[in-house]
């Protein structure tokens, strides 16, 4: 889940390669990995990787369903669109703008997929954990598309806070089955002693009996 710290790390590492006259809170990080940012490689190789962990994930995470995990990987090719289609000096193409866009909706919707319609041992990854979460991402996406249009002066704040958020909860969801899995196997095992020691107490109640 190497994800949200290559992300985080390659837009920090990225703008501090820029002049002054770049401004995080106004620009995003496509500019970054544009044709008028200074050392944009660092900027497409963080998004190259965060793509493909992205993809990674979406065929490693088995305790959810297929169009989870289909949704996910959707979401790490879009990343890669996004490196493949650097943002020019004149402004974001319209193929950039699409896979950004795909990129947003992709990461929005997918808590949806997510929720487990039985009674789930973590509270994320049941219907209102994973309800609650999609609002929140909904919110934050529709704050960021509005911001964009816009072309206000915290359009690279927004878009940061959104991809942080967004980027970790598939880190949460991961920790979550994991944490589930291993109370299973706890259970699991506690029931087995549990029945040993039945098998074994269940010869000398017989013979007291008789």
């Amino acid at each position: 889940m190497l994800a949200p710290v290559v992300l985080v790390g390659g837009w920090l590492v990225a703008g501090a390669l820029q002049p002054a006259s770049y401004s995080p809170m106004r620009q995003t990080m496509s500019v970054l990995a544009g044709h008028s940012g200074t050392d944009r490689w660092v900027m497409t190789a963080a998004l190259l990787l965060v793509g493909s962990c992205q993809i990674a994930t979406g065929a490693g995470l088995t305790g959810v369903g297929m169009p989870a995990r289909i949704l996910l990987t959707l979401t790490g090719l879009s990343t890669l669109g996004i490196a493949a289609t650097p943002e020019p000096a004149t402004g974001p193409t319209s193929r950039h703008l699409a896979f950004a866009v795909s990129c947003v909706v992709t990461t929005a919707v997918w808590p949806v997929f997510v929720a487990r319609r039985a009674p789930a041992r973590s509270w994320i990854l049941g219907v209102c954990g994973c309800a609650t979460v999609t609002v929140v991402f909904a919110g934050l996406s529709c704050w960021l598309l509005i911001a964009a249009r816009d072309g206000g002066d915290d359009l690279g704040m927004v878009e940061r806070l959104t991809a942080a958020v967004q980027g970790l909860f598939p880190l949460v969801v991961a920790l979550a089955l994991q944490q589930t899995a291993r109370d299973a196997g706890n259970q699991g095992q506690r029931g087995q002693e549990r029945s040993k020691h039945w098998h074994a107490v269940m010869p000398i109640v017989r013979k007291d009996s008789s």
